[in-house]
C-alpha cells in the first residue's frame, strides 16, 4: 500500500480541514487508495503556491487525479436544454401549419360539395356543351375556353345549393347524414353561412363578368328553384311537397342545365345562331325519363329523417322497398 500526503490550499474547501493547512502537510490515515486503482506516486506533494493561482483549476485536477473519496465517486448528469429554433425552422413550421389548414378546409369543402352531384353536374356540363358540336373543327380551343367558362361557376352553384340545404337541413342531416361537415360538427354555422353567401356572390359575379347570357339566366334560375325547395320560409320549403320537389328537380336537370349550357356554346362561344337542333331535343327526351326516375328515387336513404321531421316525399309515401322507387325505375315504364 501507497499512502499519499496531500498540501492543501484554503482556497479549496473540498481538501481543508478547518485547520491552517499553510506550509505543514496533511496525512489522511484513514484513507488509504491502491496505487494500481489510483495511478500516483507514493508521497505525492503538490505545491501549495501552485493551488493558490486558481481554485477553479485545484478543484479540476482533484477530481481528474481522484484525490478525494468524494470526487471518485461523483457523478454527473447532462441536462437536455431545448434550444430555441431559428427563425427559419419558425417561419417553415409556420408554413407547414397553413398548408395542413388549407388542406383540411379542402377536404372539408369536398364533402361540402357533395362529391356525386359534382360530378354530375360537371358531366351534364361537359355533355351539354358537346351537343353544340356539330363538326370536329368546333373542338378548338376556343371550344375550351367556353367549356371553362361553363365549369368555374357551376362549381359555386354547387356550393350554394348544396349549402342551402345544409343549413335549414341540420336537423334531418343529424339522422339522415351525420357525415356531412356541419351535421358532424366539422364545419360551424357560421362558416357554413359564410360559404353559402361567398357562393351566390361570386358564381353570379362570374357569369356577369363572361357576359353570357345563358349562363347567367343557368344560375340565377338554379339558385332561385333551389332555394324554394330548401328554404324553411313562408310558401317556401317545396321539399315537404314531393310533386313540387320532382318539379324542381325535372326543371333543373331536364329543361335549365342543358339548354342553357347548350346555349352559350351555341350563340356565345361559337357565335351561331339560335336553333334547337335534333340532337338537343333527342337529350331532352332522354333526360326527362331518366331525371323521373331520380326524382323518385332520390329520397330513398332519407326516410328515416323526414318522416320525423315531417317532410312528405314519394319515398315516404311509397315506402323504400318498392321497387319503382329505385334511381333506374325509369325502366320499369316499359315493362
Amino acid at each position: 500500500m501507497a499512502r499519499a500526503h496531500l498540501i492543501s490550499s484554503p482556497n479549496v474547501s473540498s481538501l481543508t480541514t478547518g485547520a491552517n493547512l499553510w506550509g505543514r502537510k496533511l496525512s489522511f490515515n484513514s484513507i488509504y487508495y491502491e496505487t494500481s486503482q489510483l495511478k500516483i506516486k507514493p508521497q505525492t506533494q503538490y505545491n501549495p503556491l501552485r493551488f493558490q493561482q486558481s481554485a477553479f483549476n485545484h478543484h479540476y485536477k482533484g477530481i481528474e487525479r481522484g484525490t478525494t473519496n468524494k470526487d471518485s465517486n461523483k457523478s454527473y448528469v447532462v441536462k437536455a436544454v431545448t434550444v430555441p429554433s431559428s427563425e427559419s425552422e419558425s417561419e417553415a413550421s409556420n408554413f407547414k401549419n397553413i398548408v395542413d389548414s388549407v388542406k383540411n378546409f379542402m377536404a372539408v369543402l369536398y364533402q361540402f360539395i357533395y362529391p356525386y352531384v359534382f360530378y354530375g353536374r360537371t358531366s351534364a356540363t361537359i355533355s351539354a356543351s358537346l351537343v353544340a358540336v356539330e363538326k370536329l373543327s368546333d373542338i378548338s380551343p376556343l371550344f375550351f375556353i367556353g367549356l371553362l367558362q361553363a365549369l368555374l361557376p357551376s362549381i359555386f352553384l354547387d356550393l350554394y345549393v348544396n349549402g342551402v340545404n345544409q343549413v335549414f337541413d341540420f336537423e334531418i342531416d343529424k339522422i339522415n347524414k351525420p357525415y356531412l361537415p356541419l351535421a358532424s360538427g366539422k364545419l360551424s354555422f357560421r362558416n357554413c353561412v359564410f360559404i353559402v353567401a361567398s357562393s351566390a356572390i361570386l358564381g353570379l359575379g362570374i357569369n356577369l363578368m363572361i357576359g353570357s347570357t345563358a349562363l347567367i339566366w343557368n344560375f340565377v334560375l338554379c339558385a332561385t328553384l333551389w332555394t324554394c325547395y330548401s328554404a324553411n320560409l313562408p310558401f317556401l320549403r317545396w321539399k315537404k311537397n314531393p310533386v313540387l320537389a320532382s318539379s324542381v328537380m325535372l326543371a333543373c336537370w331536364t329543361h335549365i342545365l342543358p339548354v342553357t349550357y347548350f346555349l352559350h356554346m351555341q350563340t356565345f362561344v361559337l357565335k351561331r345562331p339560335l336553333v334547337f337542333t335534333r340532337s338537343l331535343i333527342v337529350t331532352l327526351l332522354f333526360l326527362s325519363i331518366y331525371t323521373t326516375g331520380l326524382a323518385l328515387g332520390k329520397d330513398i336513404p332519407d326516410v328515416e329523417g323526414d318522416i320525423k321531421h315531417g317532410v312528405d316525399t314519394f319515398a315516404a309515401r311509397l315506402g323504400q322497398k318498392n321497387e319503382y322507387l329505385h334511381p333506374t325505375s325509369e325502366i320499369s315504364v316499359f315493362r
